[in-house]
């Protein structure tokens, strides 16, 4: 069933390109047009059978589109967005895959045109390989995908942003957008932010013989630090997007560790092992 006549996917990367793999496997939309600066990556894109049309001109990408996916860095979407918004015919619907919803979203309704229609969506899909080659049909399949409406969103917009969502697979949560953000600050930002300097710790630690301890490493820094591997421009973006609630969580962080090391210091077994038992209860509840 074709949602979408003519879709526009701005940047395609993993979750741009993932996306048009998803809904030409499924004839989700008569015409797929991809949209990008890197006009070798597009081109691939169209041999490959993913896109339609590759465009290297923001104007001609979305003149016709009955909708357009934002799939571009959390620094530059409201600019994007509100780009587009004056290209586009009207009644088009605007979405996005960012990770931080409520700066983005309140910067975009301010300034969008009443005949355009923006709806914030965060498909909780991807992995530590990002690009074209990493795309994949199935990246969403059995995903969460968070929608974040206003009171100002579209209510028809609304139904086909969450219709497309799910038609590649994933279950769609609305959320508040200040909400999402705070959940998204813990359950992702910040173990990022963990990971990032934890992984600087262990690699700028030095013994007095050995420059490089990370070579005897075992599988658990491997494991605890996989998402240190990041892109460092795309986590440097959201951070600073959603510093209000990533800042509050450092502090709550820095508070568990501190007691941790007080009990260290101390020698006092019986508070270290509760709270470990108690880590041991939330991570099987996370699993």
């Amino acid at each position: 069933m074709i949602l979408f006549n003519r879709l526009t996917i701005i940047g395609v990367g993993l979750l741009g390109a993932s996306l048009a793999r998803a809904m030409r496997e499924r004839g989700l939309a008569g015409h797929i047009t991809g949209y990008g600066r890197n006009r070798g990556n597009l081109e691939k894109a169209k041999s490959l059978g993913i896109i339609d049309t590759a465009a290297i001109d923001l104007t001609a990408a979305v003149k016709d589109a009955d909708a357009v996916v934002l799939c571009s860095p959390v620094a530059t979407l409201a600019s994007l967005t509100i780009e587009v918004a004056g290209k586009v015919k009207p009644g088009c619907i605007l979405t996005d895959v960012g990770s931080v919803k409520a700066p983005v979203i309140r910067e975009i309704e301010a300034r969008l045109p009443d005949s355009v229609h923006f709806v914030g969506a965060h498909p909780i899909a991807g992995g530590e390989k990002s690009g074209l080659d990493a795309s994949c049909a199935g990246l969403f399949e059995g995903a969460n995908c968070i929608v974040t409406p206003t009171p100002a969103t579209n209510k028809e917009a609304l139904e086909k942003t969450t219709g497309l969502w799910s038609a590649v697979g994933m279950t769609v949560v609305v959320m508040d957008m200040d909400e999402h953000d705070a959940i998204f600050a813990a359950v992702s930002h910040l173990p990022h932010v963990v990971a990032f300097a934890l992984m600087n710790t262990v690699g700028e630690y030095k013994t007095q013989n050995h420059d490089q301890v990370t070579s005897f490493s075992g599988a658990g820094l491997r494991d605890i630090t996989r998402i240190a591997a990041s892109d460092p421009v795309m986590w440097r973006d959201i951070c600073l997007a959603n510093r209000t609630p990533i800042l509050q969580l450092i502090d709550q962080f820095q508070g568990q560790l501190g007691k941790l090391r007080s009990w260290i210091e101390a020698g006092e077994g019986k508070p270290l092992e509760e709270a470990i038992e108690s880590s041991n209860k939330y991570r099987l509840n996370l699993i």
